[in-house]
């Protein structure tokens, strides 16, 4: 059952909520809810069967999934209250309509945190129209189907993207057995700097620029696609499957819906310097505010936040 009185509540599971609430709780405040709507906390890094995470958090090298573990058991060993499978739904004031497997529920709490993180681009968010034959994932779905449900949606993808994150998920790729059959970027070169840039060619992946998909083809399934080159000439490449990675935006629907000021550059919460948003006793932290930073800066900015809070408890 949750306390009746909660000095923070937390919105969302990842690095960024976690860490926040761990340092409350070490820092005095409690009771400490993180409210997380998945059936696991963690956030993305838990979909992560590779290295690295964790050197600066507990000094060593883990797989996201073991970094994401445990960072969720740090959290409970301070005392931090995690209910998984809880949404938020509205916010007034610095009350929070969720709804729970049980039933929807009120709490209400002297501060709140959204750490709600980010989303990447979809094909819809891409503008790539056609029809939808099966095989077309971001990153986040085909790491669960790779590693959590331990299924391969396709063999043969092609990739959209040359983030960090795609990076990921051609080492998801592979552990999965999968083949990319070229990555496809729009931009003249990669996103990410290099040494990490030089990670496809090294596996024998063709890489695109200054090419974006023209149409994906195929009825029920991923057949081929036919890239559109900058200079007007197409190409069509056979696969069965198409991989969106990257473009990450803030997962402010909730900020939005609930009257949070917007920051317009970034499409996150609007925050001073020490992460308060525009509603009182309202805070923001990790990539919720900008995307996108690494696990490991999303856990230091929590921790930040953390100690905003603690200090506007303390004043009030």
């Amino acid at each position: 059952m949750s306390p009746s009185v909660i000095d923070v509540l937390v919105v969302g599971g990842g690095p960024t909520g976690l860490s926040a609430a761990t340092e409350l709780r070490r820092r005095g405040a409690g009771p400490v809810v993180v409210l997380e709507r998945e059936g696991e906390a963690g956030g993305i890094a838990r979909h992560c069967a590779h290295s690295p995470f964790g050197m600066r958090e507990f000094g060593r090298v883990l797989s996201g999934a073991r970094y994401a573990a445990r960072l969720a058991e740090r959290a409970s060993e301070a005392g931090v209250e995690i209910r998984l499978r809880h949404s938020v739904t509205a916010l007034n004031g610095t009350s929070a309509e969720v709804a729970t497997p049980v039933g929807p529920l009120v709490l209400t709490a002297r501060r709140i945190l959204f750490a709600t993180g980010i989303r990447e681009a979809s094909r819809a968010g891409r503008l790539i129209s056609g029809q939808r034959p099966l095989g077309i994932l971001t990153t986040g779905a085909l790491q669960d189907y790779v590693h959590l449900r331990h299924m391969a949606p396709f063999r043969r993808p092609v990739i959209v993207g040359s983030e960090l994150v795609t990076m990921s998920a051609i080492l998801t790729c592979r552990s999965g057995g999968i083949s990319p059959q070229a990555i496809v970027e729009d931009e003249r070169g990669p996103r990410v700097g290099y040494p990490t840039a030089m990670f496809p060619p090294m596996l024998g992946i063709p890489t695109h620029y200054n090419t974006s998909i023209d149409d994906i083809l195929g009825t029920t399934r991923v057949e081929a696609v036919r890239l559109r080159h900058a200079n007007g000439t197409f190409k069509v490449i056979e696969c069965d499957g198409v991989l969106f990675t990257g473009r990450f935006t803030p997962e402010s629907s909730l900020a939005r819906l609930s009257g949070l000021a917007i920051d317009m550059a970034t499409g996150g919460p609007s925050v001073d310097g020490t992460g308060r948003t525009s509603l009182s006793g309202t805070y923001a932290a990790g990539n919720v505010l900008r995307a996108v930073r690494t696990a490991g800066q999303c856990w230091s900015e929590g921790r930040a936040a953390a100690h905003a809070i603690i200090r506007s408890l303390e004043a009030a």
